[in-house]
């Protein structure tokens, strides 16, 4: 078995100003989680994206975490590619899971007809369509960056109509297969980021779309969302899908890491993250990059 200073050698170190990665260190994990993004499922011949292999692949992830002690699940949103019915497919597989899946919504999750579009958190078995649960005291946040969006609402509802005037008041040139979040989202995020720092939890959130490093695939208000985090020391890392082709990014203190897609090529990609006090260590599994990333408490609320 190798030992835990073998493996944080052998693992790309990326912590931009937090260099200090303890290699030495022994100390125990707190807690796993298994992590996967982009699914994205349907029956549909692709060439990079290999749609009809995602239910072999999530099957071989699901045996993978079966066979380790993980406190939960998360897939990072696009679950499925489009179509109702594809989520008959995946749905069962992931339901193997020994530990608890929790969803992030995707845009291609909404890749339905209107009539279905409200039913798709439900059918992930989501009670609202951004939550937050604890492990310890970790505090995770998942959250909708379809809230505001042009594709994740039935057409010519309040939802779609708001969205288009929001849409059109930032330019109207921004990617449309990119989302914002709302006001009242907002809000939310600041009221569990204060009862956090109060409750001296520290903070991973989730969604699939990344908000930083800026780039095509960001969220439309990432700069606000990214400005709203930096307010709140307890924040350690935001994880997501959404670019498939992985990024990562560090940003006062806070680590942006955005996984690679498992529907890309004929290769898998998931990880699986183990927390220390300290770090966080994300080892991955066939395209997906291996990290350690250093969790230091910051300045602040």
């Amino acid at each position: 078995m190798k030992t835990l200073h073998a493996l944080l050698l052998a693992f790309a170190v990326f912590t931009s100003g937090c260099a200090n990665v303890k290699h030495e260190q022994v100390d125990k994990p707190l807690f796993a989680f298994g992590a996967i993004a982009d699914c994205q499922y349907c029956d549909a011949e692709g060439t990079r994206r290999q749609y009809k292999l995602s239910p072999q692949k999530l099957q071989a992830c699901v045996d993978d975490f079966n066979t380790q002690d993980l406190s939960h699940v998360v897939h990072l949103g696009d679950f499925i590619d489009r179509g109702w019915k594809s989520f008959d497919v995946v749905l069962p597989i992931i339901k193997q899971s020994k530990a608890p899946v929790h969803h992030a919504l995707g845009n291609h999750d909404f890749s339905v007809a209107d009539e279905y579009k409200d039913q798709v958190p439900e059918r992930l078995g989501l009670e609202s369509r951004y939550y937050d649960f604890a492990v310890g005291k970790w505090r995770f946040l998942v959250l909708d960056t379809n809230d505001v969006s042009l594709y994740a609402h039935p057409k010519g509802s309040k939802r779609d109509l708001a969205s288009h005037e929001i849409y059109e008041s930032l330019g109207g040139e921004l990617p449309t297969y990119n989302g914002a979040i709302g006001q009242s989202q907002m809000e939310w995020i600041k009221a569990k980021l204060t009862q956090a720092a109060k409750d001296k939890e520290t903070v991973i959130l989730h969604s699939h779309h990344p908000v930083y490093p800026y780039a095509a695939h960001t969220a439309w208000n990432a700069k606000e969302i990214v400005g709203l985090l930096e307010q709140h020391s307890c924040v350690a890392a935001y994880i997501n899908g959404h670019n498939h082709a992985g990024a990562y990014g560090y940003k006062s203190g806070i680590h942006y890491l955005t996984l690679k897609g498992m529907v890309d090529t004929l290769e898998t990609s998931y990880s699986v993250i183990t927390v220390f006090p300290d770090r966080l260590q994300i080892k991955g599994t066939g395209r997906q990059d291996n990290y350690v990333l250093e969790v230091q408490r910051r300045s602040g609320r």
